[in-house]
């Protein structure tokens, strides 16, 4: 296997993220989401203790969903500008596949309110399921970004070295 497919990123791939306003909408509404979550599973776990403020608990996931929704279209463009797929490149295969499942536990909690078909103790349960597949979605995407981070630190490295040995050799002779 070569170093190059090894990299999260390929050097045209990383100008592409680089110069996308996509990856300064995914860096903005990411943080906002996670606002957002923390707000929302604030008010969950006090209905769950307390039996109070249903109706907020409910608007908070509802606004939770919408901005999962909002991230994940305009994370699919990202992917599309950065990799050429909307989906599942290969680079991010395996936090799409997660997210997929964190998108069907918030939806299915949309369904379930709006038809009333779980009491309001197991709707809240379900959405502190969503949660923490959310919560894990989000690590994997912030292991990525440390991942990406690392790479072009060793690829910095790597290009300093080699511009210093090439000078150094110029030099000696």
């Amino acid at each position: 296997m070569s170093e190059k497919s090894k990299l999260l990123y390929t050097p045209e791939q990383r100008i592409k993220r680089d110069q996308s306003i996509w990856t300064l909408v995914q860096g903005v509404l990411a943080p906002v989401q996670f606002l957002v979550f923390l707000v929302s599973i604030t008010l969950v776990i006090r209905f769950l203790l307390t039996e109070k403020d249903y109706d907020y608990a409910n608007y908070s996931i509802l606004l939770k969903t919408f901005f999962l929704l909002l991230i994940m279209v305009t994370g699919c463009i990202w992917e599309k500008v950065v990799f050429d797929k909307y989906l599942f490149a290969e680079a991010f295969f395996w936090e799409d596949v997660f997210s997929m499942l964190v998108i069907f536990l918030h939806l299915t909690y949309v369904y379930c309110l709006f038809n009333q078909s779980l009491s309001p103790n197991s709707l809240m349960l379900l959405a502190l399921c969503a949660y923490g597949a959310y919560f894990i979605n989000a690590a994997q995407f912030l292991w990525k970004l440390r991942v990406a981070r690392k790479e072009y630190e060793a690829l910095q490295q790597k290009s300093s070295e080699a511009t210093n040995e090439i000078f150094q050799q110029g030099y000696a002779s």
